[in-house]
């Protein structure tokens, strides 16, 4: 195997310390987060840090990066308190991922790509149209990681959409039936194509030997 030390990894050449410390952690979620400014600008935005914080109530949380430069999103959510998560699936990916361009505040995204925005149930924030999951957030707090300047943003659930043949009989959520993607990194896209469940698992019972 190929060996990095702590020495080694800082005196890497930026972007492919980039590439190399964005993917070794392994398969993050691929998302959309949806939000819109007070003055009605609408925003939309690849995430793949989005995070499972607690099912009851149900919370899930995000990072982002410092804010030292604009971070549309960011200000949005906290002008209004709402937003959107949206998964990202195999026939938007190209799309999806240029979001991740920096556009001026008054550029919407949705504008640019073919992406397109939707509305349900008057929630303030727009859905991205045809994603298999769209979930409707509520920011409650954020937390300062004062280690890298970076924030964790966390919210709660105050709407799921799900498309019905994606949910099982126990409530799980079939993914790789809606072709939903994942990143590896920074910019590489997978479609998980099978699942393995092998559900809760108990201590098993030890032999005693006499």
């Amino acid at each position: 195997m190929t060996y990095f030390s702590e020495s080694d990894i800082k005196n890497l050449e930026h972007l492919f310390k980039i590439n190399l410390i964005n993917s070794c952690s392994g398969y993050k979620s691929a998302n959309l987060i949806g939000s819109k400014s007070k003055d009605g600008f609408e925003n939309v935005a690849v995430f793949s840090s989005v995070t499972h914080i607690g099912s009851s109530p149900a919370m899930l949380g995000f990072f982002l990066r410092p804010t030292t430069v604009i971070r549309n999103t960011y200000e949005n959510l906290k002008e209004t308190g709402f937003y959107t998560i949206n998964h990202i699936h195999k026939s938007i990916t190209e799309d999806a991922h240029h979001t991740s361009a920096k556009y001026d505040t008054s550029i919407s995204e949705f504008d640019v790509t073919t992406l397109n925005s939707e509305y349900k149930n008057n929630f303030l924030a727009p859905f991205v149209k045809d994603a298999p999951i769209q979930l409707a957030m509520q920011f409650v707090e954020e937390y300062d990681i004062k280690a890298n300047n970076t924030i964790l943003v966390i919210g709660k659930v105050v709407g799921l959409y799900v498309n019905e043949n994606l949910i099982e009989t126990d409530g799980f959520i079939n993914l790789s039936k809606a072709e939903v993607a994942a990143i590896n990194g920074l910019d590489g896209y997978a479609i998980p194509n099978t699942n393995s469940r092998y559900g809760y698992q108990r201590p098993k019972a030890l032999e005693v030997n006499g």
